[in-house]
């Protein structure tokens, strides 16, 4: 099947519900909705981060009449609704509550809001009118007017030395009244500013640099060859335009400024906004570039390749991902390739007829008669037949060719955007891994907290146990209250004196110490010292070691740990807003480009079709002179004129005989 065909467009949405999107302004949501119903690409351009003001918002009571109006438009119209969806189904990263989470203190670029659509009609919705503009260029570019008069031409190329130390070829571009010059690496650099400012919407292509080839064949004049600098200039024009139409990119006051003959383009392309973009645009918001509310959290997403693998990929893109290296191998691959070798041998041809024209024209001059003017008629009609040929070549190329290379341009354009919603996809799931391993090793040291305060807390309970044993003995060893069997000094019997002189007994030897008892208190403190000892001694050692009190060290692992995990939940929370704007942003504009591309691709068709009809037209008509000429020749001196019998001159010869009575198939008369 075609890859044209409708029922192998992958890009179609399998369901009409609107997902879930993240709080963006009514300005963005607008937007989509001009991308899903076709509603006018001419809305109000105001960013705050330049001053302007908010457009008012668009009213969607009745996109669904109007819906069912369109169903009334052109075959053209109809066919390209049918290729795709009006918007994006749900994905599986809704399902996580950081996914769906969004802080409503984010400042977001603001996008350009749709007017209030157009009233329920039976005819196409017409283009809304803007009423407040930023410049003269913004006021062109949305006046309203259809036509040629609201189209941006580029006037003519012309080789200049203006404020640069080498001449180069410098472009005159039209707005209304006004024109501007610009070279090629200017629009380049717009078209490379608009991609960074705009990452989810596709920027329309400018036409291809020289080959290495033509350098090398070319050399010096390689940059000022006719050819090429007419080809530039068609398909720069196309780029100019297709920007003023789109309904985003057109109120970008960057491409405003680049309309602007007043303005210098290096300065603004050091100057802000231009100038503060990012170097990565994947760690930024996807909504809006510009916005560094959230630096933080961009700063820790990661870079993902695009070709890294998803454990959840939509299949909504992976569809559009087969299907634009389809699209783009049908283009770039077999149809350019064989249009190449077409216009070759159209161009053969036609330096062919020249040449032959050239040799009737002269081999007329030695002929007479009618013969000579016959000869010379026919060399005409060749000549001309070379510049109907050439004619047609030079309409092939602007209306085929240019715009077959064109669309091959935009395929690599989409795949580009898909790497990066790819890329987009990739950060969230990363950054969802990298949350869930942060808590997994967060429970992992809170676990090692409890068990450590565990031992802690046992050991301050064998501690205190030991000293409730032990603390009875002094430092000498003696015990603090009497022992069993011993008497006090103050408690000596009246028969005692303090000098150990009896009063009238028996002296009673004095008691002595108890060296059993003094030696088992210091082996028992030397025990509960051996025991609580090595474990301090241990501690020491490690801390001279680490330098570093392992409970303190672990808290704070610990408290580092959630301070992560809060970083981690605020960039996946970030992450999941771009992702879903990114796939709802994305979803639309390819919406568009679809029915941008039946439309282009049916007025190549028809062109095609007009080009050849007028190449046999103008052929046909020199061709019917040349015949009138040479019927004016002579009748062949062998033959009768026609009609005219011969007369009877005797008798035949045999074979006159059997040529009169025999036709040449061999069938009598």
């Amino acid at each position: 099947m075609d890859a044209f065909e409708e029922d192998t467009n992958p890009f179609r949405s399998d369901s009409e519900d609107t997902p879930d999107t993240p709080p963006v302004h009514h300005d963005q949501e607008a937007a989509f909705e001009s991308f899903h119903h076709q509603v006018a690409p001419y809305e109000q351009a105001h960013d705050q981060h330049r001053g302007f003001d908010n457009g008012t918002d668009s009213d969607h009571d009745n996109d669904n009449d109007n819906d069912n109006d369109n169903e009334h438009e052109h075959d053209n119209d109809q066919a390209a609704s049918d290729d795709y969806g009006t918007h994006t189904q749900s994905s599986g990263f809704q399902d996580s509550a950081a996914a769906t989470s969004v802080q409503s203190g984010t400042t977001q670029r603001t996008t350009p809001a749709a007017l209030t659509p157009a009233p329920q009609t039976f005819i196409p919705r017409q283009p809304a009118v803007k009423t407040e503009f930023c410049c003269g260029r913004d006021r062109f570019l949305h006046s309203g007017h259809t036509g040629v008069e609201s189209e941006i031409h580029i006037l003519d190329a012309v080789k200049t030395s203006e404020n640069s130390a080498s001449p180069y070829i410098a472009y005159i571009i039209q707005t209304g009244t006004v024109e501007t010059r610009r070279r090629y690496s200017e629009f380049e650099s717009l078209r490379t500013s608009l991609v960074k400012l705009y990452p989810t919407y596709i920027v329309p292509p400018i036409p291809s640099k020289q080959s290495l080839s033509d350098y090398a064949v070319k050399q010096a004049k390689a940059k000022e060859d006719a050819g090429m600098i007419s080809r530039r200039k068609r398909m720069l024009q196309v780029f100019l335009n297709r920007i003023a139409k789109h309904a985003i990119l057109s109120n970008e006051h960057v491409f405003h400024r680049f309309l602007d003959r007043d303005v210098s383009w290096s300065e603004v392309l050091h100057s802000p906004p231009l100038s503060q973009l990012p170097k990565n645009i994947l760690k930024a918001p996807a909504h809006d570039p510009l916005d560094n509310t959230l630096n933080a959290a961009y700063a820790a997403l990661p870079t993902p390749s695009a070709t890294q693998t998803l454990r959840h990929p939509d299949q909504r893109f992976l569809d559009s991902e087969a299907f634009t290296a389809k699209f783009s191998t049908h283009l770039s691959g077999s149809m350019e390739k064989v249009t190449r070798r077409t216009m070759k041998r159209w161009s053969e041809y036609s330096h062919d007829h020249a040449e032959l024209g050239a040799l009737l024209n002269g081999f007329s001059l030695s002929e007479e008669g009618t013969l000579a003017g016959a000869i010379e008629k026919t060399g005409q009609a060749v000549d001309a037949t070379y510049i109907s040929t050439m004619q047609l070549l030079q309409d092939l190329e602007q209306s085929w060719t240019e715009p077959l290379h064109e669309y091959s341009q935009f395929a690599l354009i989409i795949k580009k955007l898909l790497a990066y919603r790819h890329q987009r996809h990739a950060q969230y799931e990363i950054t969802q891994d990298a949350l869930e391993s942060k808590k997994v090793h967060l429970e992992e040291l809170e676990r090692q907290e409890a068990e450590a305060r565990r031992l802690e807390e046992a050991l301050a309970t064998g501690t205190s146990r030991l000293g409730s044993v032990y603390g009875r003995f002094d430092a000498d060893g003696q015990s603090s209250a009497p022992l069993p069997g011993s008497t006090s000094t103050d408690g000596l019997s009246s028969s005692q004196s303090p000098q150990g002189e009896s009063t009238g007994a028996t002296p009673t030897p004095r008691p002595t110490s108890f060296p059993s008892t003094s030696a088992s208190a210091s082996t028992h403190r030397r025990r509960a010292s051996t025991g609580t000892g090595l474990l301090s001694a241990l501690s020491y050692s490690l801390q001279g070691i680490m330098d570093v009190d392992p409970s303190t060290a672990r808290r704070n692992n610990i408290s580092k740990t959630r301070d992560a995990i809060a970083q981690l939940e605020s960039t996946l929370q970030a992450s999941a807003q771009d992702l879903k704007f990114a796939s709802s942003t994305i979803q639309a504009d390819l919406d568009r480009f679809q029915r941008q591309k039946v439309a282009d691709l049916r007025e190549m068709a028809i062109v095609m079709a007009k080009i050849h009809k007028e190449w046999c037209r103008r052929n046909l008509e020199v061709w019917e002179a040349a015949k009138k000429e040479i019927e004016k020749i002579e009748p062949h001196p062998n033959r009768p004129p026609p009609g005219e019998v011969l007369p009877s001159s005797g008798v035949a010869g045999p074979s006159m005989t059997a040529s009169a009575k025999t036709k040449p198939n061999g069938t009598p008369h």
